[in-house]
């Protein structure tokens, strides 16, 4: 039996490789003293102080941490309203379209999403004169669009699975609907609300195309200048960069893991 799982784990140990293997070196070439990403020159941190220096970037990147956190607060908030209308509302007028426009985003192609976001921003600024300009709210919009999808998806899976005694028990003891919510409904979802908030997050964070369309010369989002550093050549700050967004979100994964398990004891 134990021969024949040889090709099974050499075929996972190969996967595993080919994802983590170019992370790995990611990191160590960060450390690069050389000017040549692919040269080895020595250790060094030099170019985790020159990104530090580099106001283009850490500015970009605080304005995509600020959307970031905007758009995963109210995609979760959304997708948690959403989630609760069709898993607690039962059969209402117009469910079948809802259900459509929330899973839309999911399948559509994001420069489809971005080309009609666009245009819907330059009507509304012609017809009513907001929003004044593209930036930081047009982006953030165009981030919720989508991101409460995903957020609804994950939100309603837990839903679904809920166990509502402890909720009709609250109910029967005299508990207002409102403070059963509070204190039980919204406990017991809370891993999956916590997965609905990361995952709006990296969404956000990660979005190059969608933000492109959407934003104006004076919001560059970090993925947009990654991108137009990567055309002009590689530079060893990129894998800095990198390596310090790896640090931060293995963090907040670990953590989030704590908590969820915290949670379920």
């Amino acid at each position: 039996m134990k021969t024949r799982r040889w090709p099974l784990y050499s075929l996972l140990a190969f996967g595993y490789a080919f994802l983590y293997v170019p992370v790995l070196l990611l990191v160590v070439y960060s450390f690069n003293a050389s000017r040549l990403v692919t040269v080895w020159g020595g250790f060094s941190t030099h170019w985790y102080g020159e990104l530090l220096n580099n106001t283009q970037i850490l500015d970009a990147a605080w304005l995509s941490v600020r959307i970031a956190t905007v758009n995963a607060t109210l995609a979760t908030v959304l997708g948690t309203l959403a989630a609760m209308a069709l898993v607690r509302g039962g059969r209402f007028r117009g469910r079948g379209g809802f259900e459509l426009l929330l899973t839309a985003p999911l399948v559509m192609p994001e420069v489809i999403v971005g080309l009609s976001l666009l245009l819907l921003f330059v009507a509304m600024q012609h017809s009513i004169g907001w929003p004044d300009g593209r930036g930081f709210t047009t982006i953030t919009i165009a981030h919720i669009t989508f991101s409460m999808a995903y957020a609804t998806v994950v939100i309603r899976a837990r839903l679904a699975q809920m166990d509502r005694s402890l909720e009709e028990a609250a109910m029967d003891l005299g508990a207002r609907p409102i403070v059963v919510y509070l204190r039980i409904t919204l406990p017991l979802i809370a891993p999956a609300l916590l997965s609905a908030w990361l995952l709006a997050f990296t969404l956000s964070l990660d979005d190059l195309v969608i933000a492109s369309f959407v934003a104006g010369p004076a919001s560059t989002t970090l993925p947009m200048v990654v991108y137009s550093s990567v055309r002009l050549g590689v530079s060893p700050q990129i894998n800095a960069l990198a390596s310090l967004i790896l640090l931060f979100v293995s963090l907040a994964v670990i953590v989030a893991g704590l908590a969820m398990a915290r949670k379920r004891d």
